[in-house]
């Protein structure tokens, strides 16, 4: 596997920490204890590789430090199907050690900088209180209400609705971790990437993002993506952010009590 060890520090800003933070306010103490899941010597995997197969053994969890990522299954016959996007301060899977083969492959989008946390780490985490303990659990269950959402997505919203609500996902993502400025970010991926994620064609993707720049409501150039009118894309894909759960409703686990 292209792998390659990294000792560069990890990138300033701890997204992991600050998307936590979203569930859950931490003491000193458990803000440490978070930030040092990425310290140590990290891997490095090129663009379009995979950092893990499916039927590979766990060898412990994966924190996506910077880049981006995605889930996928793949049938047989080589057809893929993207089930989520990985995201830098992403625990893929915090619990997932727990199986003895992983059930799926993760891809990288970008070059990705990631740590394995072993096992103990994660453990070590419930003896500092269980504010670290529960704030993963709120991490694994936001994780299970986008999969939800994206089951709807392909289920019951049609090709515009699809793109507009998976555009609206990754900016609400990303402002959470401090990674989109306002309405801007980088969005990395490739037209086969949305249809992979969506059920389209790429041909099909590639209408309805220029039916959403013709309707005024997003501007899309290389990796630069903007949300011309938030609003407006949000009506058209019928989104509410609520099954992110960004708007801490863990306050009852609040460090200050």
């Amino acid at each position: 596997m292209p792998v390659q060890r990294d000792t560069s520090p990890a990138p300033t800003g701890h997204p992991l920490l600050a998307r936590l933070q979203h569930y859950v306010r931490f003491t000193g103490e458990e803000r440490l204890a978070l930030e040092a899941l990425s310290a140590g010597p990290a891997l490095t995997v090129r663009q379009r590789r995979d950092l893990v197969r499916e039927g590979d053994r766990p060898r412990g969890v994966i924190l996506i430090l910077d880049g981006w990522a995605f889930r996928y299954k793949t049938l047989e016959d080589g057809r893929r199907q993207i089930i989520a996007f990985l995201l830098p301060g992403d625990l893929c899977d915090a619990h997932g050690y727990i199986h003895r083969h992983l059930d799926h492959s993760i891809g990288a989008v970008t070059q990705v900088r990631y740590i394995e946390v072993p096992r103990e780490r994660i453990e070590a985490l419930a003896v500092l209180g269980p504010r670290l303990a529960q704030a993963l659990w709120w991490d694994a269950s936001v994780t299970a209400s986008i999969q939800r959402e994206w089951t709807i997505n392909l289920g019951q919203r049609d090709a515009i609705e699809r793109l507009a609500h998976l555009f609206c996902e990754l900016v609400y993502r990303l402002r959470a971790t401090g990674l989109a400025a306002g309405d801007r970010c980088d969005i990395p991926l490739t037209q086969t990437d949305l249809a992979e994620a969506t059920g389209m064609t790429p041909v099909h993707v590639n209408r309805m993002v220029q039916d959403l720049r013709a309707r005024g409501l997003i501007r899309w150039k290389g990796h630069d993506f903007e949300m011309l009118d938030l609003a407006g894309l949000c009506s058209v894909a019928m989104f509410n952010p609520g099954y992110l759960h960004l708007d801490h409703e863990g306050r009852l686990l609040d460090a200050a009590g």
